[in-house]
């Protein structure tokens, strides 16, 4: 990434800040931690606009990663405009710079995380129902129509329908006729429909009555987009996106539940073993 001649000139690395205090990542996920930790970094202000980055030797040597991963991260940094790259002399703090809107499923480690994604969600799908049931042409109504029947066809053959349920939540973005709605679900994904993330154990009868539970909201939304009742047609969006979070609330609870048990037997298995080795340690020194 730099010269030796680049590295030896002080004017060059007049912006540089002193070296960064990085412990060796884990390998999880190298490229992306290491983009995690030079944002931070460059938003906190300690890597300020104009100031050089470590170089490549630098950020192997304290992250403990290779080559390949460092310019995986700076090409992500450059991409997302935080950085500029330089020939010959390395990256640089972008000038003006500041990190773009992103969400990333990585970072949706508990239950809250990902309800929030969800409010956020209902704020933009609100909307989107209404600007649906004003502007949504005859091919959008049946472009909605056969997403819902998707859905309980899927649910027929016994399925999670996580597919079918977005494509439905897609074309009622298509029908707002602005492009950035359906742009902003493919941006959030599919994990946004909770059972992708918590699965479904329940019995099979359990499952279909909670998929129709689902279906019927859907259902809701559907009349009142083809009845163009824009209050209507958020107001059933509104309660549908509402009772997601409080499903997916119920599942988590569910799920670390059937958890719980086998957390408080890990320790006692632990203790036990230990206890065995303390004895049979007082044992071979008796001996």
């Amino acid at each position: 990434m730099t010269t030796a001649r680049a590295r030896s000139n002080p004017r060059r690395r007049s912006n540089a800040v002193a070296p960064l205090a990085f412990r060796p990542l884990a390998s999880r996920s190298l490229a992306h931690a290491l983009v995690e930790r030079l944002s931070a970094e460059i938003v906190s202000g300690r890597l300020a606009p104009g100031a050089q980055l470590p170089t490549e030797q630098e950020l192997i040597a304290t992250s403990g990663v290779s080559r390949t991963v460092v310019r995986e991260a700076i090409a992500a940094l450059r991409a997302e405009g935080l950085v500029v790259t330089r020939q010959g002399a390395g990256a640089f703090v972008a000038e003006g710079s500041r990190r773009p809107f992103r969400i990333d499923p990585v970072d949706l480690g508990s239950l809250a995380e990902v309800l929030a994604v969800m409010e956020l969600r209902t704020g933009i799908e609100v909307e989107a129902a209404g600007l649906a049931a004003e502007r949504a042409s005859p091919a959008d109504l049946r472009d909605i129509a056969a997403a819902y029947e998707a859905v309980g066809r899927a649910i027929g053959r016994g399925e999670s329908a996580i597919d079918q349920d977005f494509a439905f939540h897609r074309s009622i973005a298509d029908a707002t006729g602005n492009a950035q709605f359906p742009r902003f679900l493919e941006y959030l994904g599919r994990f946004i429909i909770p059972r992708q993330t918590i699965r479904l154990a329940t019995a099979t009868a359990e499952r279909t009555a909670y998929l129709r539970t689902i279906q019927k909201e859907h259902l809701a939304i559907l009349k009142a987009i083809r009845a163009r009742s824009v209050r209507a047609a958020r107001a059933a969006m509104r309660e549908h996106l509402s009772n997601s979070r409080q499903r997916y609330r119920k599942l988590a609870a569910e799920r670390d539940e059937g958890q719980e048990p086998q957390a408080r037997q890990e320790p006692q298995a632990r203790q036990a073993l230990q206890a065995r080795q303390e004895r049979q340690t007082r044992e071979q020194r008796k001996v």
